[in-house]
This record gives C-alpha cells, structure tokens and sequence, in this order.
C-alpha cells in the first residue's frame, strides 16, 4: 500500500511539473514570436510532441529540456521555474 501511495504522490508531482515547463516553454516561445514549427524545424522532432510538452502531456528527458532551452534562447532552468 505504501508503495502504491509513493507512486501516485510521484506522479502527481511530475505531472505538476511537467505542466509548469509546459506552460514555461510557450511563454516564453510565444514572447519571443516563435511558433511550434520554428522549434519542430531546429530539433528535428514533430509539432505533436512539442504540443504535447507544452500541453503537459509528456514529461521530457533532461536533454530534451537543454536543446528545447537552447533553441528558444534561455536556460534550463528559466524553462524549469
């Protein structure tokens, strides 16, 4: 039961946090006039899944944070705030 309850606090912890670098990453995209395929086109990955992060429905791997910092010009941890 204890490991049940670890799980389920868990993943409400990274859901939380994957809506916050969502939410962080289209600010930001959207303030400096970027769209989703300008980032699709600079990291070689599909308009759905920079959707998807931005939507909070995938949790990226830290590499994926870093080149999605590098391509709209932050750090990593302006997008992890």
């Amino acid at each position: 039961m204890l490991s049940f309850n670890i799980t389920l606090w868990y993943n409400k912890v990274m859901k939380n946090e994957a809506k916050k670098l969502g939410k962080n990453l289209k600010r930001i995209r959207t303030g400096k006039k970027l769209s989703q395929g300008d980032i699709t086109r600079l990291l070689g990955v599909s308009r759905g899944f920079i959707s998807n992060i931005e939507n909070g429905k995938t949790n990226p791997t830290l590499a994926t944070i870093t080149k999605l910092a590098k391509a709209i010009g932050v750090s990593s941890d302006e997008l992890l705030k």
